[in-house]
């Protein structure tokens, strides 16, 4: 059998980490895109030359040419202004509508049956751009925020207790910013609900971490922002839809009626396989946490508003 293709467009740190990353795993081959000559090239040759050290064989491409992702199963796009000091997602808004309007475009005409992974700021707004510039259907579009965001939130649990990372459950719902949801009933470690572990204070300064937890990066790292871990959360949703693994995982889904929103993506849990995003996986909530999950849902719902101005207002200046 053929291997499978995985286009990366974008080739900044998190391009670069992706493309390891799946080439590690076995994934598939790699074409590394970027406006940026020279820089997908030289990352995919760096890739390679790694090869026969760490066990690898993928072929992996770096291209400024859209037409080189012809016929990618995957597509995981990054491309756009990363976030720096003082800056939150929302102000990456108009840069980057442009550049997802035209990645879009490139996607639709040159990987039309590609599952695509938008990781791209502000989360929510660029998925559903994502989603109306290439005219795919919802289960093959699909956000990157909730298995990041769920990753950190176990991540400073485990920091809290001591313990291994592993024996965390946690789960993030809702937008990509600062009123993301940590959903406190459904996080446990080794099967003990988390109230139980930690006092109410402390909880509440870990999910506050949790939903500054991207700032808190841009601000110690200063030119840019994370990347490590977004590409590792991307990756596992690209694995679990190359492997068909059928896999529950929290991320931005475009919802017609589940959990009371319509024409929107939102994080929730959804299942990943073979078919892409083939359902959302609706959860009881408790009422403090269906009252925030409201407040971020609007907040997105304003985002996309916001995102329609500028587009509409750039349309008229052209």
């Amino acid at each position: 059998m053929a291997r499978k293709k995985i286009a990366l467009v974008g080739a900044g740190n998190i391009g670069g980490t992706l493309a390891h990353l799946c080439a590690l795993k076995h994934l598939g081959d790699v074409v590394l895109y970027d406006v940026v000559d020279g820089l997908p090239q030289g990352k995919a040759l760096d890739l390679m030359e790694s090869g026969p050290i760490e066990g690898y064989d993928a072929q992996i491409t770096g291209t400024t040419r859209y037409e080189d992702i012809a016929g990618a199963d995957v597509c995981i796009v990054t491309a756009g202004l990363a976030r720096k000091p003082g800056m939150s997602r929302d102000d990456l808004l108009a840069t980057n509508a442009k550049i997802i309007t035209a990645v879009g475009e490139g996607l639709k005409q040159h990987a039309p049956r590609s599952f695509v992974i938008v990781v791209s700021n502000p989360l929510d707004a660029m998925v559903t751009l994502m989603k109306r510039v290439t005219g795919f259907p919802k289960h093959r579009v699909v956000g990157m925020a909730g298995v990041l965001d769920s990753s950190r939130y176990r991540t400073f649990v485990a920091m809290e207790l001591g313990v291994s990372v592993t024996s965390v459950q946690a789960l993030v719902l809702g937008g990509h910013g600062d009123d993301m949801v940590p959903v406190r009933s459904y996080c446990s470690v080794g099967g003990v609900p988390i109230e139980k572990l930690i006092k109410p204070d402390r909880l509440n300064a870990i999910e506050d971490r949790v939903r500054k937890a991207g700032g808190e990066i841009v601000n110690l790292l200063k030119t840019g922002s994370a990347f490590y871990s977004p590409a590792g959360a991307a990756v596992q949703m690209a694995e679990a839809y190359l492997r068909d693994q059928h896999r529950i995982l929290p991320c931005a889904a475009y919802l017609e009626g589940e959990y009371g929103v319509r024409g929107v993506y939102v994080g929730v849990p959804v299942q990943i396989g073979a078919g892409g995003v083939e359902k959302v996986i609706e959860i009881a909530l408790t009422d403090d946490e269906q009252k925030q999950f409201r407040v971020s849902v609007s907040h997105v719902e304003e985002l996309v508003q916001a995102m329609d101005k500028v587009i509409a207002g750039g349309a008229k200046a052209s």
